[in-house]
C-alpha cells in the first residue's frame, strides 16, 4: 500500500482506488485520432496502481511502449457521493502530480477487440504519485499550469483552464457514480505531448511553483 505525503508528511491513510478520466483535453484527443467525448470517460486504477514518483519509478518494458501521462492529481479527503461543486471544494484534501502510465500497444490492441482497457491502464506502479500540498494554496482551481520535461525538453504543459470537464464539476460527476472515499485519488486528464519513456530518461515535473519533481525511469520485467 502507498501512503502520500501531504505538505511533506505523511497522509493517515494509504492511497485507495485512483479515478480516471480519459480525453479530458481537446488536443490531446486529437493527438490519439480520438473523438471529443459528450460525457466524461471514467475508469478506476486499482491502489496497487499507485507508487512514489520521486527519484526512481520503474515500467514494465516487455509489453511494448509505455507512455507518459502527466496529469493534476487530487487527493480526497473527505467523502463525497452525489456531491455538488461546494461540498467537492470542501472535500479535497491536497493536490499534487501524477502519471497515468499506459501501455499504448497493449491498449491498441483491446480497442480494437472491442475490450476493457485495464490491461494497458491498471497494471502495478501504474500510476506514479508526487508528494501532494495543501488544497488550500489553491485559490482558482480552474487556472492550475503544470509541465513535464523529459531529459531536458519540454514534452507536456497544460492549465486546468483547458479542461473539458474542469476539476470541481469533474469530481462531483464521478461521485454520482463512484462514492469517493477519504485517501482516493482523483487523476484530471492529460494535455497533449503524451509519448514513450524508455529506461535512463530523467524527468522534471513542476506544478504551479508548489512542486517540482525529478526522477528517473528504470525498467522492469513483467509478464506478459
Amino acid at each position: 500500500m502507498y501512503i502520500p505525503s501531504v505538505e511533506g508528511t505523511p497522509a493517515d491513510r494509504p492511497v485507495g482506488k485512483i479515478v480516471c478520466v480519459g480525453r479530458n483535453y481537446a488536443a490531446h484527443a486529437a493527438e490519439l485520432n480520438n473523438p471529443v467525448p459528450e460525457q466524461p470517460v471514467l475508469f478506476i486504477k486499482p491502489a496497487d496502481a499507485a507508487c512514489a514518483l520521486a527519484n526512481e519509478f520503474t515500467v514494465p518494458v516487455s509489453q511494448g511502449a509505455v507512455h507518459h501521462e502527466l496529469e493534476i492529481a487530487i487527493l480526497i479527503g473527505e467523502r463525497l457521493r452525489d456531491a455538488d461543486e461546494n461540498e467537492v471544494a470542501a472535500g479535497i484534501s491536497a493536490i499534487g502530480l501524477g502519471l497515468d502510465l499506459t501501455l499504448r500497444d497493449v491498449q491498441s490492441g483491446l480497442k480494437e477487440k472491442g475490450l476493457p482497457w485495464e490491461l494497458a491502464k491498471a497494471f502495478d506502479g501504474a500510476c506514479p504519485l508526487s508528494g501532494f500540498v495543501s488544497a488550500e494554496r489553491v485559490s482558482d482551481w480552474t487556472n492550475l499550469s503544470f509541465r513535464l520535461e523529459r531529459n531536458g525538453v519540454l514534452q507536456q504543459e497544460g492549465n486546468s483552464r483547458d479542461m473539458l470537464n474542469p476539476v470541481l464539476p469533474l469530481i462531483a460527476h464521478m461521485s454520482r457514480h463512484f462514492t469517493l472515499n477519504p485517501g482516493d485519488v482523483v487523476m484530471t486528464g492529460t494535455p497533449a505531448g503524451v509519448g514513450p519513456l524508455q529506461a535512463g530518461d530523467q524527468l522534471s515535473l513542476r506544478l504551479e511553483d508548489w512542486l517540482q519533481v525529478t526522477t528517473q525511469v528504470s525498467a522492469r520485467e513483467a509478464a506478459e
